[in-house]
């Protein structure tokens, strides 16, 4: 009999196509951790919020998954920013919907989904292991900018969820900085899906930079533009590298001159129009082409809890060039697989790019390496098998206590 594990992705729908307004790394995290637990022998079910009249309440994918809708009253998309009032009604209709005392286990993905496992916690006693996928201490650190409710938040389902699970070294030590008595911590990594994997390199490709992500702010999209307007005036090559820049939603980019529709990023744009393509979101195919090719890839986040399309990136034998803040610390290996650099600063990102341009042979051995420490490190069948016996450790644990209850 397989064992039932019920995940909590409030703003993060597993089936969401990529690139859409709530489609990130959480929501893939969720879908690729489903599928490759559904091998260890666990049925999944991911609860999550229903933002469209399009799709179908409940849906299947895989063999033993399935996603479970949740409208909590407002059955359209919803910010993220404006979710944290429906949880208690996302709590009662989920209650509603599904026998929650049927699950083994709940696993919580992102502050959010974290308050509604504190309430199943409360009511029905199961075993309960929690992802944060991001910090608000991180953002404050980062940003400055503070969230007293989600920090409010977070430091209680940190303290009283059963398990934590951190995606990295340096986000376990920012947790045990930030709560005085967290919850057992685990270190277990995210995996990178097998679309990422080295190919044969395209010839004689004009050479570029590649960077994937949401087109904000903190994502760094304006110290990799500032810095690349460096690099370019510098450069004095008959042939100027380009930058080719994947992500945003489908109405954020023109695609006929393929530039942003965002007048701030049109200024900051401003001289080097001619060399920086904006290409929109991509399939992950076509993502793993993007970065095979690449010269580099950049990911220069003013923070990162992981820093997927780092892993990505290394996956298929990219050089990464991260800030060296967070989880990047960890998943990109400073001249080993990649290159640090300081958050938003485009000068040394600037100067790091030009070592990686003019030297195709450290540039390849980086990402050689890097496509074999992606291979160790970020294998989805391993970290299953590791969060498998967190969760059977975690069920056992739970037994025991209410046998001696």
């Amino acid at each position: 009999m397989k064992r039932k594990i019920l995940f909590i992705s409030d703003h993060g729908d597993p089936l969401e196509p990529l690139g859409s307004e709530q489609a990130g790394g959480q929501n893939n995290y969720v879908k690729q951790l489903a599928l490759a637990l559904e091998k260890e022998g666990y049925s999944v079910d991911v609860a999550t919020h229903w933002n469209s009249l399009s799709t179908p309440q409940i849906e299947h994918f895989g063999e033993a998954c399935r996603v479970i809708r949740i409208a909590a009253g407002e059955q359209k998309y919803v910010p993220k920013s404006k979710l944290f009032q429906l949880m208690p009604d996302f709590y009662r209709e989920l209650a509603a919907s599904v026998p929650l005392y049927s699950y083994d286990l709940i696993h919580t993905h992102y502050w959010l989904s974290g308050l509604v496992g504190s309430f199943i916690k409360e009511d029905y006693q199961l075993p309960w292991v929690h992802t944060n996928h991001s910090l608000g201490i991180a953002k404050k650190k980062a940003t400055g900018n503070s969230e007293a409710l989600r920090l409010l938040t977070e430091k209680m389902i940190l303290s009283t969820a059963d398990h934590i699970v951190a995606t990295s070294k340096t986000e376990k030590e920012l947790i045990q900085q930030f709560v005085d008595k967290p919850a057992t911590t685990h270190v277990i990594s995210i995996g990178v899906d097998k679309a990422f994997k080295p190919s044969q390199r395209i010839p004689k490709v004009q050479p570029y930079f590649a960077f994937a992500g949401r087109l904000q702010t903190t994502k760094g999209i304006y110290t990799l533009l500032n810095a690349f307007k460096l690099l370019i005036r510098k450069e004095r090559l008959s042939s100027h590298p380009n930058l080719l820049i994947a992500g945003g939603s489908q109405d954020s980019v023109d695609p006929l001159n393929q530039l942003p529709r965002s007048e701030k990023l049109r200024a900051a744009l401003k001289g080097i129009e001619h060399r920086v393509k904006f290409i929109g979101p991509q399939s992950q195919q076509q993502l793993a082409k993007l970065f095979n090719n690449a010269v580099a890839t950049i990911v220069p986040s003013y923070y990162e809890s992981f820093g997927m399309v780092a892993a990505e990136a290394q996956a298929c034998g990219s050089p990464v060039i991260a800030s060296k803040v967070g989880g990047l610390q960890d998943v990109v290996k400073h001249e080993l697989t990649g290159l640090h650099v300081k958050h938003k600063n485009p000068a040394q990102l600037a100067e790091a790019m030009t070592i990686l341009l003019h030297n195709p042979s450290y540039a390849k051995a980086l990402g050689q390496r890097a496509a074999v420490y992606a291979q160790q490190e970020f294998n989805w069948s391993v970290l299953a098998y590791k969060m498998a016996n967190l969760y059977k450790g975690a069920y056992y644990e739970e037994k025991i206590v209410l046998a001696g209850d």
